[in-house]
């Protein structure tokens, strides 16, 4: 199992039965990226990713 395996296991355990905006989402991305500006380019791909999801068109590799 890899680490980040932990923390969506995690994140499903505790808010599994959440229903959040993607709106939200952005919001909690970016905060995130203020506080830790190490991982900025890494929040930035996760939303792009999460953003182009159903575009067939569209070649993120």
């Amino acid at each position: 199992m890899y680490f980040t395996d932990r923390g969506v296991e995690e994140l499903a355990l505790r808010r599994g039965e959440e229903e959040v905006t993607l709106g939200w989402l952005a919001e909690r991305l970016s905060e995130f990226s203020d506080v830790h500006p190490e991982f900025e380019t890494a929040v930035e791909r996760l939303a792009t990713w999460l953003a182009r999801l159903d575009d067939p068109d569209d070649d993120l590799d």
